[in-house]
């Protein structure tokens, strides 16, 4: 008897998922546990697997399109085993519905194609985006590139980024402050220990490794900016959940080190490593990316020195790092080269004001300029 393959529910709030891409096409076989399709909800990327052996007889939900949790996107049974219908009513209505996927058809309807006297390639005969084009490319007279005024399908994840961002930038009072902090004792430190760091545990540590430490140590002395806002009301913590922002291909990852304070150094880099690993490998799970206190986000690598990070909320503040250089200052009436690192600090004004803000980021700075503040 066939196996339906639901699409979960990856947590309380999710609405929709969407199928990104199926690993396994109608008649081929799969192992109980063999990835058959990747997905992605609001937040989170992971991969659906087989949940018996045997033969993908059907699939119901094209790739790029959205469905509520619970809904049937395939089948898996034996060879030429025949998915029964239920309900002959709705296997008749299934049978005359003409099969298009939603971008197939915005794109036949733009073109003023007739949907009816289109062959569909995909999965039971539904009319894909490459088939429309494939008409519109045959065509006699010269068409208008497709893609050039083709709207593109927005990801679930993107969407949902998209609502957050306005959301916070509406109902909150967000100000930005950037601090340079001289990091030229704690580069150095840290390419000695990368040496014992990369021989003993095969890793290395990262300038965001260092300021993750140095904001965690901060924010237990000034808990104020380690807080949320929600219902005109502060809840300020005793403890440091600390979220690291991650770049994903079509969005951001944001999976959270619990009680990142109570972590050394070497430990909190592990955990910040491992948690990054598996934003690429698009395994974190629901409660991987909730509880936040406080977030940082990394653009150095992208070449931006100071930026305007917009607040994970209802966090009260966002840590940016930006690009590390170095320029000729004077130390002790001294001219030396020395290494500088951009600070940028998002708050939110209605929770505390620009002075506690900017002694929290000078306690990052000081930590970031006194290497030992770090590691001890």
């Amino acid at each position: 008897m066939a196996v339906e393959v639901v699409m979960p529910k990856l947590g309380m709030s999710m609405k929709e998922g969407m199928v990104s891409v199926w690993n396994k096409k109608v008649g081929e076989t799969v192992a109980k546990g063999e990835s058959i399709a990747s997905i992605h909800s609001e937040k989170i990327e992971m991969e659906i697997e087989a949940p018996a052996e045997g033969t993908v007889i059907d699939i119901k939900v094209d790739e790029g399109q959205g469905v509520p949790p619970g809904t049937v996107i395939c089948c898996i049974g034996a060879e030429n085993e025949q998915v029964a219908a239920t309900d002959m009513k709705e296997q008749r209505k299934a049978e005359q519905r003409i099969k298009i996927s939603p971008v197939a058809r915005k794109i036949a309807e733009g073109a003023q194609l007739d949907i009816e006297t289109l062959k569909g390639t995909g999965p039971g005969g539904r009319i894909t985006k490459a088939d429309v084009l494939k008409v519109l490319g045959d065509r006699p007279e010269r068409q208008p590139d497709p893609i050039e005024h083709q709207q593109q399908p927005v990801s679930m994840m993107r969407k949902t980024i998209a609502s957050r961002m306005t959301d916070s930038l509406q109902n909150t009072a967000q100000l930005t402050i950037t601090m340079k902090a001289d990091v030229t004792k704690l580069a150095a430190l840290q390419a000695q220990l990368n040496e014992t760091v990369k021989a003993k545990y095969d890793m290395k540590l990262t300038m965001t490794d260092l300021v993750a430490k140095a904001a965690t140590v901060s924010l237990l002395k000034h808990p104020q900016i380690n807080s949320v806002y929600q219902d005109d009301s502060l809840t300020v913590f005793d403890h440091v959940h600390l979220g690291i922002a991650a770049a994903l291909e079509d969005g951001l990852a944001v999976p959270v080190i619990q009680h990142a304070d109570r972590l050394p150094l070497l430990e909190l880099a592990k955990k910040i490593k491992y948690y990054g690993k598996k934003v690429k490998e698009g395994r974190l799970l629901p409660d991987e990316i909730q509880g936040s206190t406080f977030t940082i986000t990394n653009l150095g690598a992208y070449g931006v020195e100071h930026f305007t990070p917009i607040l994970n909320t209802p966090e009260t503040g966002i840590l940016g790092i930006g690009a590390m250089y170095s320029t000729p200052l004077y130390k002790e009436e001294q001219l030396t080269k020395r290494d500088i690192l951009p600070l940028s600090l998002t708050f939110d004004h209605r929770a505390l004001d620009g002075a506690p803000a900017a002694a929290f980021l000078r306690s990052v700075k000081e930590a970031l300029e006194d290497p030992a503040t770090i590691l001890l």
